[in-house]
């Protein structure tokens, strides 16, 4: 039950990260009359942070694994 909560945990920070900086891209598209481009820099954003995020997680919970 544990690796179903830790697997919905990570999907859920990747996909949060995501919408998060793909709404900032889109306001910021919309206020300043751009076409995508905010949208696209800040989606590649939202991979990069939400990437490093779940990694830094996996790693804390192999780190206490170890430590048992």
């Amino acid at each position: 039950m544990d690796d179903i909560a830790l697997v919905t945990q990570l999907g859920l920070t990747m996909a949060g990260s995501i919408l998060f900086c793909f709404f900032i891209g889109y306001y910021l598209d919309k206020w300043l009359n751009t076409k995508g481009l905010f949208i696209t820099v800040f989606i590649l954003l939202g991979i990069a942070g939400g990437g490093y995020t779940v990694y830094r997680q996996i790693m804390e919970i192999t780190n206490r694994s170890e430590d048992k």
